[in-house]
């Protein structure tokens, strides 16, 4: 384990409360090329969420807890880009047309417009024609602090870009550096299933509701599956993610609810009430003005397992404001600091959205530390990350290297057989870690949304 990567795991082991749980040993070759430390945090994050499954998986059966888990940091590298490789079919653009950077009067702006009303939002703003050509004009007109208010103000989504210096004297910068990287509150008493032990998935019968979206938290209910819970992922009727589901679809069922109706609160309110994990990534007070808040959702299922996520942390004033990986970049220095490094003439980010990855797997960390904790004491656990404080995290390790290298998967990398997905059939990453005894699988193929029915 290189030095970055032990730093990184004192640190989220910290954050976890220093639960006993085993060891963990990073092999394999290569990183990842980058300004920042990613490879070592990929194996870090992922090696702690084995880690504390394979704990988990001890408790449960009462056996010895494994000594080590073993961690592939080529193979972890390449779950933080994709691990599906499809046959005969392609995969939607990540990107529409319109979203990226944009140079403004003065700096660099970052629109996301991916999702409608993030970009009519954006065109309500800047006035302008729909071709890129025609945004760019009306953006460099702007002032980018001004321009990413408007935004904001008017629904949409864009940070302009700052460097790590601007963002930690920023009041919201300030805020992010201080908080816990996870941050971990008694959530109540409530009844404590009875888990069967199973010989390979440890979270087999654990009932797991989906309420996130790109990337981070599916991420966590992703990794969550491939140890047997029960994930039912739920969408708004018209929601969409195009080139990430079949990506985060893999093991969940997924069905669609429309939480502004009185039936679809009804139906959510059900299902909550049995289920052991929930899983969400609405801004701070989305679900509390729809009538479910945290003493609410307590109060429906006692010693719930609160996993919650949020862009840009909890106690600044950008609390609730909407946000992505690649914005949290722009905003908290990562894009500048490669743009420095690389000598660029524009933002240069990060090679893959590892803000969404690896507070995809902290996440998940926590909530099987929760589990444990159930189990201990009965006792639930409410659960908050955010993709600015795993910036923080990643930025304070030591530094990468922009010349590194890192092998493509070749052909013993991918799982055995095909996966017959909703488009067609595909090739799967194999497991980025192991532990004796824990086998990452999942039994339901991804698919598309809505597709199972809202209950369990």
């Amino acid at each position: 384990m290189t030095d970055a990567c032990a730093q990184f795991v004192r640190e989220i082991r910290s954050a976890l409360g220093d639960t006993r749980s085993p060891g963990i040993e990073v092999g394999g070759s290569g990183m990842l090329p980058s300004v920042y430390s990613v490879t070592d945090l990929a194996a870090a994050s992922v090696g702690c969420a084995i880690a504390e499954a394979s704990a988990y998986a001890a408790e449960v059966s009462d056996k010895e807890m494994v000594a080590t888990v073993n961690v592939d940091r080529r193979i972890a590298s390449y779950w933080f880009r994709g691990t599906i490789s499809p046959r005969g079919w392609e995969l939607p653009a990540v990107w529409d047309d319109l979203a990226g950077d944009y140079a403004g009067a003065d700096g660099w702006i970052r629109l996301h417009t991916n999702a409608p009303h993030h970009r009519r939002a954006a065109f309500s703003v800047l006035s302008c024609g729909s071709s890129r050509d025609q945004v760019s004009t009306s953006v460099v007109k702007w002032q980018v602090d001004q321009l990413e208010a408007d935004i904001v103000a008017a629904g949409g989504c864009a940070a302009a870009m700052r460097s790590e210096t601007a963002w930690r004297s920023h009041p919201n910068g300030a805020e992010v550096c201080d908080e816990p990287l996870i941050d971990l509150a008694d959530n109540g008493i409530g009844p404590v299933p009875n888990p069967t032990p199973h010989e390979s998935q440890p979270l087999a019968g654990v009932r797991v509701l989906d309420l996130t979206r790109v990337l981070a938290g599916p991420v966590c209910t992703r990794f969550l599956a491939g140890l047997g819970a029960d994930v039912l992922r739920l969408d708004p009727l018209e929601w969409d993610e195009g080139a990430v589901i079949p990506e985060v679809t893999l093991g969940k069922r997924c069905a669609r609810v429309d939480l502004k109706t009185a039936s679809g609160r009804a139906n959510f309110e059900q299902l909550l009430s049995r289920s052991d994990v929930l899983v969400h990534g609405y801004r701070a007070d989305a679900l509390e003005r729809l009538g479910f808040g945290i003493e609410q959702r307590q109060k429906i299922r006692p010693g719930l397992i609160d996993v919650c996520l949020n862009a840009y942390g909890w106690t600044g004033p950008w609390a609730g404001r909407r946000g992505f990986d690649s914005l949290v970049q722009m905003s908290c220095g990562i894009a500048h600091a490669g743009m420095t490094a690389t000598g660029s003439n524009k933002p240069f980010p990060l090679p893959v959205q590892a803000l969404d990855h690896a507070t995809g797997y902290l996440m998940a960390a926590a909530a099987v530390s929760a589990l444990r904790r159930r189990l201990a004491a009965g006792t639930g656990t409410r659960v908050r990350c955010s993709l600015a404080r795993t910036a923080h995290l990643l930025m304070g390790g030591p530094q990468g290297d922009l010349d590194a290298a890192i092998r493509r998967p070749g052909e013993d990398d991918w799982l055995d057989g095909m996966e017959m997905t909703s488009w067609g059939p595909a090739r799967r990453l194999r497991p980025p870690g192991s532990a004796t005894g824990l086998q990452m699988s999942w039994e339901l193929p991804a698919g598309e949304l809505g597709r199972h029915a809202p209950a369990w």
